[in-house]
């Protein structure tokens, strides 16, 4: 269980660096210490791409996510209403109020004692391994309907895996090819 954890850990880690990117102060000099300013976060994948605004796209990225919900909240309902007009609650029993509220805070939960799992039927928001087909499953909560059958071509993207083999050990992610 502890090496599970310390691999899941060491995974997130390299998300959180792999997705977050960073760019130098230009304003530097040789008495001021090199400053550098977040330009994206991506704890959820697509969530700023669908449901943010190309003008309000790099405030979000830059807004914590304490923030994110009152600040993008009703942009958020808006555009999921937009997209599903018959949205009513998804698999997950939430309505657009409470789904709004879970994505609006763009973080990524980690289950530190149970099943680390985007969504597996049974654990949701849990965590993220690198073969949860998160994509799919956000399609589903948004256009699948409270039992995520309704609009079956919109939920998948029809990737159901990843071009090449996980590696078992650290870093975890596929040899580049």
């Amino acid at each position: 269980m502890k090496q599970q954890l310390i691999k899941y850990s060491l995974i997130f880690f390299a998300f959180g660096i792999g997705f977050t990117a960073c760019k130098k102060d230009s304003n530097n000099n040789n008495n001021n210490p090199t400053l550098y300013q977040q330009d994206d976060q991506m704890a959820r994948p697509a969530i700023n791409t669908v449901f943010i605004s190309a003008a309000n796209k790099d405030q979000f990225n830059t807004t914590a996510p304490k923030d994110m919900s009152a600040t993008f909240g009703a942009e958020m309902k808006t555009k999921l209403l937009a997209l599903n007009p018959g949205y009513t609650t998804n698999l997950l029993g939430l309505t657009p109020d409470q789904f709004i509220g879970v994505l609006s805070t763009d973080v990524l939960n980690a289950s530190t004692t149970g099943t680390t799992s985007f969504y597996d039927g049974t654990h949701v928001l849990t965590g993220r391994a690198l073969n949860d087909d998160v994509i799919d499953v956000e399609l589903t909560l948004i256009f699948g309907g409270p039992d995520g059958s309704a609009n079956p071509g919109l939920t998948s993207d029809h990737v159901n895996a990843n071009d090449a083999a996980f590696l078992t050990t650290f870093p975890y992610l596929a040899n580049p090819h």
